[in-house]
C-alpha cells in the first residue's frame, strides 16, 4: 500500500535514493506507489528536426501530454526537475523505436545518446494516486501491487505534421460516491492528466474487454463499481510508432521518471 509522506525533504530523499537504485540498475520494475509525494514523469526523446511539431502536438493534446519539462538539444540533463537527473540512466526501463517500429527495451541509453536529441517529459497519473488514498478513494492495483491497467481508445488526437493517433488511457474502477471524490481529486491536477476523460462504458470509446488491456496488469472491476478512465502518457508511445520517425525513445510503459518535483506543486490554483 502506498503511505503518505508529508516531510518535502523525506520525500526528496526518497526520489533521490529510488533515482539511484534505478541508475545502478537494482531497480528496473514499474514505479506505480513507488514516491509517495513526488512528481512521477512519462517520457519522449525525439531528434531537434521533429521537435518542433512534435511540441506542437503536445500542446494540443495536453491531456495525454502535459510538458513539464523539455531539454535543451543534446543536453541529457534535466534540472527543472532535479539537479542530477540523467535522463540517459534515470528511467528503470527504455522503448527504443526505429522507422516506427519498437527495436528493444534497454535499462540505459547511454551507448545510443545523440547530440540531436531532445528530451519531453510529461506529467503521470500515478503521482495524483496518493492524494486519492489520502482522500479515502481506495486504488485496486496499489493494493494489488501491480501496475493500472492501460488501453488504446477509438478517441482520435489532434494531429500536426507527421504525429496523429487514437488517445491511450488509463483505468481505475470506482463506487459511485468514490467516483465523484476521484473526479475532483484529480481534476485539481491538470500537469497530471487532470480528470477523468470518459466514465463508465468501455466500449463508447472503442475498449471491448477490460480484462485485455495493451499495457500494465489486470485489474478486475468489483461488483457495484464503474471504471473511469483518465488521458494516459503512453499516447506519445503510439503516437511516435505511426510518426516512423527514423530513431525515438520512451519510457516503458509504468517505468516512470522519478523527478524531485512535489505532487503538490502541481495542483491548479
Amino acid at each position: 500500500m502506498l503511505q503518505r509522506n508529508d516531510n518535502p525533504e523525506r520525500q526528496r530523499t526518497r526520489a533521490r535514493d529510488v533515482r539511484a537504485s534505478i541508475r545502478s540498475g537494482t531497480w528496473r520494475q514499474q514505479t506505480s506507489g513507488l514516491t509517495p509525494g513526488i512528481v512521477q514523469g512519462n517520457v519522449a526523446i525525439v531528434p531537434a528536426a521533429y521537435a518542433g511539431d512534435f511540441e506542437e502536438f503536445c500542446n494540443a493534446n495536453d491531456r495525454p501530454c502535459p510538458i513539464i519539462a523539455k531539454s535543451k538539444i543534446g543536453d541529457p540533463m534535466l534540472p527543472a526537475l532535479g539537479a542530477d537527473i540523467d535522463i540517459r540512466t534515470d528511467l528503470p526501463m527504455y522503448n527504443v523505436y526505429r522507422n516506427g517500429a519498437l527495436e528493444n527495451e534497454v535499462h540505459d541509453i547511454t551507448s545510443l545518446w545523440q547530440d540531436d536529441l531532445v528530451t519531453f517529459v510529461f506529467g503521470c497519473s500515478f503521482s495524483f494516486e496518493e492524494n486519492l488514498i489520502a482522500g479515502g478513494v481506495p486504488l485496486h492495483h496499489i493494493d494489488a501491487g501491480v501496475s493500472c491497467p492501460v488501453y488504446l481508445s477509438s478517441i482520435d488526437t489532434t494531429p500536426v505534421g507527421p504525429f496523429f493517433g487514437k488517445l491511450v488511457v488509463s483505468m481505475r474502477s470506482f463506487t459511485p460516491a468514490d467516483a465523484e471524490r476521484a473526479d475532483a481529486i484529480t481534476s485539481r491536477y491538470p500537469l497530471l492528466h487532470g480528470g477523468p476523460i470518459h466514465k463508465g462504458d468501455p466500449t463508447a470509446i472503442g475498449i471491448a474487454d477490460l480484462n485485455a488491456p495493451d499495457w500494465g496488469d489486470v485489474v478486475p472491476v468489483p461488483e457495484g463499481e464503474a471504471p473511469l478512465f483518465w488521458a494516459c502518457g503512453v499516447t506519445p508511445h503510439v503516437v511516435l510508432m505511426n510518426a516512423k520517425l527514423p530513431f525515438c525513445m520512451t519510457h516503458k510503459a509504468s517505468h516512470m521518471l522519478v523527478t524531485d518535483l512535489l505532487t503538490s506543486q502541481m495542483a491548479a490554483a
